[in-house]
């Protein structure tokens, strides 16, 4: 079953989430996070997939990039 916060996300992506919120879901889905380094930029990787998910690491996260992180986690994740 999918999270409640991967739920909460996919409603309203334009709400004022946290990039401890998407740490919080990647976490949740086998997503690999990093920090960048010198950046303010965080990325995000699930182990079967081939692209890499960069998103801006600053508030307000903007809601495409939360849009981009739900389609990512549908696609690569392990949703139920």
């Amino acid at each position: 079953m999918a999270s409640d916060l991967l739920e909460r996300m996919r409603r309203n992506p334009a709400g004022d989430w946290r990039i401890r919120d998407v740490e919080n879901v990647c976490t949740e889905f086998g997503l690999m996070f990093r920090p960048g380094k010198g950046t303010s930029h965080c990325h995000l990787k699930h182990p079967s997939a081939r692209e890499i998910l960069t998103i801006p690491a600053r508030r307000p996260i903007k809601a495409v990039y939360i849009q981009k992180l739900v389609r990512y986690i549908e696609a690569h994740g392990d949703v139920s």
